[in-house]
């Protein structure tokens, strides 16, 4: 059995902690690798080369960085199939899907590449009499990254291009359940020229998050994953001094008016509620048809669709859905869906009498898509992330109390409303308390240069992910303030120039 190891100094580096944890195939439930798990010690030797390795990268000009990153760029779009498998494998995404979320990624880095320009500073001349001032931004030094499983390329490319576009050495603790697209991706910004010790993977759990969190020498933490643990992130690595940007749960819901186009908002719901498993931040868990009659066709078209949905292993390219990540959080889904049921609410189709038949992968890890009808507020499938192919019909009567409904959950990080009436869209874009909003796109994701981030306790922190948000995150200001005593001039002056 393997072990997928840590990447500091410019290569692969076993563990030495003696601790490691099978990494598991989702579509077969077995495993054939482990990967090692950090110690405090292990941490430390890793902040340390990248402390080291800062000065030099720091004063590297801009338009060098973004040159390293612009090789790395096309060496993702060449092998970007590569990444895919590795992301497949341990995650369970189909092919396709995890190409999409290298794409996204790779969009990242496409944006990082104009660093000269977003780098570039301010000056103002005579700001007092004979006085000019100037602000510059500079790097952190060493900053860390902890990212999630469900999206383990896309998510460390929010973060890393723009931190060492900006002149700051990265270190990556990937999630252990899926770590080998890490690994990928620092051997291949290692080829595109990026120096030693300026990227690195420290691969661990806990331990390896709190020694980050605690070390003296690391300026910022960026963090996806679950709310509860994004508070934790941000509490302790605020406490310690540091900058925090820990991005938490959602449950984001989808209006759908009267005047929508029913079957645009059903191929939409599809997609954005199933794909992936429903193992996205952004999908969409939530429908609330306004008025019984939009539901009650709503639910109409939804169900044949649901019923057809082909659920397999990536290495079958037809698939529309893989497997959820891990055996516990098939059970944890599940669990919600016998939740829903004991509480009232209708299962329409129900995803727990799916039955993988596909020879070697009848122990993987798959729940079939599942719509549930008559959701209230009170259930614990409302209220709650589920993060599983789960869809959650919650009836409104009005525009009004669908918002209202929006507006009482603790989570505020996607939004989409589903409409033909421009003064509804203007509206709710303009009035919900959501960070991202879609008009009939049910998925809002912003592209790489504007930035990532929601609302209430989906975020903690000042900043959003990429863009000009992650750049102020990565950076800090200097301004200089500056004057020369007058009357300095040279002595051979032959004629013509008069200077006053």
């Amino acid at each position: 059995m393997s072990e997928i190891a840590h990447y500091y100094a410019g290569s692969r580096q076993a563990g030495t902690s003696g601790r490691s944890q099978p990494v598991f195939n989702p579509a077969t439930g077995s495993s054939e690798k482990t990967v090692a798990l950090a110690s405090t010690q292990e941490v430390d030797t890793v902040v340390a080369a990248a402390l080291e390795a800062w000065p030099a990268w720091s004063k590297t000009p801009a338009l060098r960085r973004a040159r390293v990153l612009d090789r790395f760029k096309t060496i993702l779009w060449e092998r970007a199939d590569q990444l895919a498998e590795a992301i497949s494998a341990e995650h369970g995404k189909t092919h396709d899907d995890a190409l999409g979320e290298v794409t996204r990624g790779l969009e990242v880095v496409e944006y990082a590449t104009s660093a000269p320009s977003f780098m570039k500073g301010e000056f103002s001349e005579n700001v007092g009499t004979g006085v000019d001032s100037h602000m510059i931004r500079q790097s952190l030094g060493v900053v860390a990254g902890i990212t999630p499983f469900n999206f383990p390329a896309m998510v460390p490319m929010w973060m890393f291009p723009v931190a060492l576009a900006c002149g700051n050495c990265f270190i990556l603790k990937p999630s252990e359940r899926d770590p080998s697209a890490s690994l990928l991706m620092a051997e291949w910004l290692t080829e595109a020229g990026l120096p030693e010790g300026v990227f690195s993977v420290v691969q661990g759990d806990k331990e390896a998050v709190d020694a980050l969190l605690h070390h003296p020498d690391i300026k910022a933490i960026s963090f996806v994953g679950s709310t509860p643990i994004a508070q934790y992130i941000h509490q302790t690595g605020t406490a310690n001094g540091k900058r925090v940007q820990a991005l938490g749960g959602a449950k984001n819901h989808m209006v759908i008016m009267p005047d929508a186009d029913l079957d645009m908002a059903a191929g939409a719901l599809m997609g954005a509620a199933f794909g992936s498993a429903g193992e996205r931040c952004m999908a969409i868990s939530v429908a609330v048809p306004v008025t019984d009659a939009v539901a009650d066709a709503l639910i109409e078209k939804l169900v044949p669709q649901i019923e057809a949905l082909k659920i397999g292993p990536a290495s079958d390219r037809a698939s529309d859905m893989g497997p959820l990540v891990t055996e516990q959080h098939m059970n944890k889904v599940r669990g919600y869906i016998d939740a829903g049921e004991a509480e009232g609410a209708k299962i329409v189709v129900d995803g727990r009498t799916f039955k993988q038949d596909m020879q070697g992968y009848e122990n993987g890890y798959f729940v079939g898509g599942t719509l549930i009808d008559d959701v209230t507020p009170d259930m614990s499938i409302w209220k709650e992330e589920i993060f599983g192919p789960v869809l959650s019909v919650v009836r409104r009567n009005n525009y009004k109390e669908a918002v209202d409904l929006i507006h009482s959950h603790e989570y505020a990080n996607g939004v989409a409303v589903f409409t033909r009436d421009g003064d509804v869209a203007r509206n709710f874009s303009n009035e919900i308390e959501v960070g991202m909003v879609g008009v009939n796109v049910p998925i809002p994701v912003p592209m790489a240069f504007h930035s990532f981030g929601g609302w209430k306790a989906s975020i903690f922190g000042d900043h959003h992910m990429h863009g000009m948000e992650g750049v102020r995150f990565y950076t800090r200001i200097k301004t200089t303030t500056t004057r020369w005593p007058s009357g300095m001039r040279t002595q051979s002056e032959f004629v013509m120039p008069t200077l006053g």
